[in-house]
């Protein structure tokens, strides 16, 4: 594709990496991703693949911006309290690059129409903050054979992993099989996170979703990227396909998309 004079300025330090250059930076322009949750995870992320020029950044979320969501949520700012989060995300998107299309989706995803949401997009990262939609996206971007760039954190610890099982590495659930019991796990309004934690995990999720659409470098398919704020430690560790997991394994038994009940908030 041709740029625009102001296209080769505002990507020139993409451009001018031989690992990307022009024909990266227009992958990135006609890429589609879809972005779960514009909260704590969901805003360092949109911000970052915005401004690196990715052409169609989805997002879904039914919230609307309070108060308590300002001390993470830096895609949302006092102004647009009471806003959709949707609604704020495409603001600040489009002020931040006006090259980049926004489909935002003001509202839950579920069983029924999650699949075809997530369809026509060539990534789908997962900023969500609770056990029963992460279940829900794992289950239908294997079904839609979608790599899958997941995030999660809680007080002062994240991880981040890729979730590839149609490439033969494992699926979420080779990690964890099923959702804990409701109650189990506190509250994020219990328990409380590190506001700044969300910025590293989020663009450790942006940095992964970017390398995929451009098949850069070695990702964290097959691995989970662990990283404790007080200790200051990132910790890699080994994430092996479960030939048992109820979804991707020799023997499934999950042929389709099912719906748990809502437990607690687990990462916001």
């Amino acid at each position: 594709m041709d740029f625009t004079e102001e296209q080769i300025e505002r990507y020139s330090r993409h451009i001018i990496l031989p690992e990307i250059g022009g024909k990266g930076q227009a992958r990135l322009l006609k890429s589609k991703v879809f972005v779960l949750g514009a909260g704590g995870l969901g805003s360092p992320s949109l911000l970052y693949l915005a401004a690196a020029g990715v052409g169609t950044i989805g997002i879904a979320d039914g919230d609307s911006v309070d108060l308590s969501n300002l001390q993470r949520q830096i895609i949302h700012d006092t102004s647009r309290i009471g806003m959709p989060k949707v609604l704020s995300a495409k603001a600040s998107i489009e002020a931040i690059n006006p090259d980049v299309k926004v489909e935002p989706l003001h509202g839950r995803l579920t069983e029924d129409n999650i699949r075809e949401v997530i369809r026509e997009y060539d990534v789908v990262l997962d900023g969500s903050d609770n056990f029963p939609t992460r279940f829900l996206m794992n289950d239908a971007a294997f079904f839609e054979s979608k790599p899958l760039v997941s995030g999660s954190m809680f007080r002062f610890d994240g991880q981040v992993s890729v979730f590839k099982p149609r490439k033969g590495f494992p699926c979420y659930r080779c990690l964890y099989p099923e959702p804990p019991p409701k109650g189990l796990v506190p509250s994020c309004q219990e328990a409380g996170v590190l506001g700044a934690l969300a910025g590293v995990i989020g663009v450790l999720q942006a940095v992964e979703t970017v390398k995929e659409l451009l098949g850069l470098g070695d990702g964290l398919a097959g691995h989970l990227l662990i990283f404790d704020a007080l200790k200051m430690t990132f910790r890699k560790v080994k994430v092996r396909k479960d030939p048992e997991c109820a979804l991707c394994g020799d023997s499934p038994s999950i042929m389709e998309l099912k719906a748990y009940e809502e437990a607690a908030c687990e990462f916001r």
